[in-house]
């Protein structure tokens, strides 16, 4: 039995592989060759696909190059390819006489779309495809109402999901794998370089792989996770995991954080443990909701919100993206972003508000803004918070709430140590004024070295207008 494991992105592990650990079951049973492959595919990696989404790719390069430096101290090794991997795998069970391919299944639509293309391809050459639902902590769809219909509300998924689903512990890592043979191992080809691809490395975005995935985890839960619930929507302090990166790219398996978090918390600080497994539990409704409605990355969960009248405005745009809007929070966000490919959770959401309400500017170019610059950028994540944060989504906040991001800032950065970072033209102003400079007197302001209008940008809206202008643009589209 030759089985091809088929590390697919979203998976680059050897702890708690399912796949993995079904072909070396077969291999103990039959003697066979298991064979771990990698497709370094075109829609991601030609140079002007990857000069998108850097931040990303390099995580993903890093992550690759330490997944195959653990498969090779196990025995084996990661097979790279280039192309198209709807064209290369079955290319490669034809050439290498593989009897099965195994892998870990994705619930976004480009996934599933490519798994139904290659499993017909497969089923014509009379080899099994094999997928396994490991990408979540249940397999999307499978909890549903009871008229049988996918949940839209988030308690009654969650109540579901304490009802039906027992979290499987996560599976060991193998000991050892059996060698790659001679004839399979004369295919592969090199890792690309960042350089290689047009990119340099950002020192700023989490490093990549299994092993400081692993090392973030065991730090986290021994410093800041009992006070997750009171922490996690504090900008200014580290009080969040960190680990949306490995739960995308699968460098730590969600059942693993589950049952690691469960362990060290249960006792310690059960409110904590609640609130940070809600928080897993909403990226369960995430990626549940996009596989029961893959339009979803192209039209709105509301219908009602469908043709909404977004204004075009490049001027106002620009400066959301460049963090120059005038209002601090939202500018640091966006610096946050562009720096180092990550945006604390509670500043996503008042960006995000700000983009939709304050500036009426289609929430869909933020969501893609923040695909191609997050390094945690999923699609199921993604499109689900900025729908939420727009008011249009599943289970979404009011469409009539509008973040003050003055008051956000206040409460959720009261030193104003997150602004500082990101926004160091206001480095200098105290405490009281860092989130409304322009409500500063003039000698405060000279004595930051702050001019507005000059070397800090006055604000593009004044927020009580942008949020009746959004009010009535809302409520005359939505009646």
């Amino acid at each position: 039995m030759r089985t091809l494991v088929w590390y697919r992105g979203k998976d680059l592990r050897i702890a708690d592989h399912a796949p993995l650990r079904a072909a070396l079951n077969a291999s103990n049973k039959s003697g066979g060759d298991v064979v771990p492959v990698f497709v370094l595919d075109d829609h991601f990696f030609r140079p002007e696909a990857a000069r998108r989404i850097p931040f990303r790719i390099q995580f993903l390069l890093e992550s690759i190059a330490s997944l195959a430096a653990n498969l090779e101290h196990l025995g084996s090794r990661l097979i790279l390819v280039y192309g198209r991997s709807v064209e290369q795998i079955p290319k490669l069970v034809k050439r290498w006489k593989v009897d099965r391919v195994v892998g870990q299944s994705w619930a976004a639509p480009i996934g599933c779309e490519r798994d139904r293309q290659i499993g017909k391809s497969l089923e014509d050459l009379g080899v099994p495809f094999e997928l396994f639902n490991t990408e979540t902590l249940c397999p999307p769809g499978t909890l549903r109402t009871g008229a049988g219909d996918p949940f839209s509300v988030f308690t009654a998924f969650a109540r579901a999901f304490e009802r039906n689903i027992r979290v499987e512990p996560p599976l060991a890592a193998p000991r050892a794998l059996p060698r790659v043979p001679d004839d399979i191992d004369s295919h592969g080809v090199a890792l690309p370089s960042l350089e290689s691809l047009g990119l340099t490395h950002n020192p700023q975005v989490l490093e990549g792989g299994e092993r400081s995935a692993r090392a973030r985890l065991k730090i986290w839960l021994a410093r800041d996770a009992k006070d997750y619930d009171e922490l996690r929507n504090r900008m200014d302090l580290p009080g969040t995991s960190r680990l949306s990166a490995d739960l995308k790219f699968g460098t730590l398996s969600v059942r693993t954080v589950w049952h690691a978090v469960e362990r060290r918390l249960r006792e310690l600080s059960p409110d904590a443990l609640r609130v940070y497994q809600n928080e897993l539990l909403w990226r369960e409704v995430a990626h549940s909701t996009l596989y029961d409605r893959p339009a979803l990355l192209k039209k709105t969960f509301r219908h009602d919100w469908q043709d909404f009248p977004w204004r075009k405005h490049d001027g106002d745009w620009r400066a959301w993206v460049e963090g120059k809007t005038g209002y601090p929070v939202v500018d640091a966000a966006a610096r946050e972003l562009i720096n180092t490919g990550f945006v604390h959770n509670r500043a996503r959401m008042i960006a995000a508000s700000f983009l939709a309400k304050h500036l009426l500017i289609d929430f869909r170019r933020g969501e893609q803004h923040y695909l191609d610059l997050l390094t945690d950028g999923d699609w199921a994540n993604n499109d689900a918070g900025w729908q939420w944060s727009a008011g249009c989504g599943c289970d979404a906040q009011p469409w009539f709430r509008i973040f003050n991001p003055v008051r956000q800032g206040e409460k959720f950065d009261p030193d104003g140590t997150y602004v500082r970072r990101w926004v160091p033209e206001l480095s200098a102003m105290p405490p009281k004024y860092i989130h409304a400079p322009w409500s500063a007197p003039a000698a405060v302001l000279a004595s930051a070295g702050v001019r507005l209008g000059d070397n800090y940008p006055r604000c593009i809206v004044d927020h009580d207008a942008a949020r009746r202008r959004f009010l009535e643009t809302a409520k005359k589209h939505l009646g």
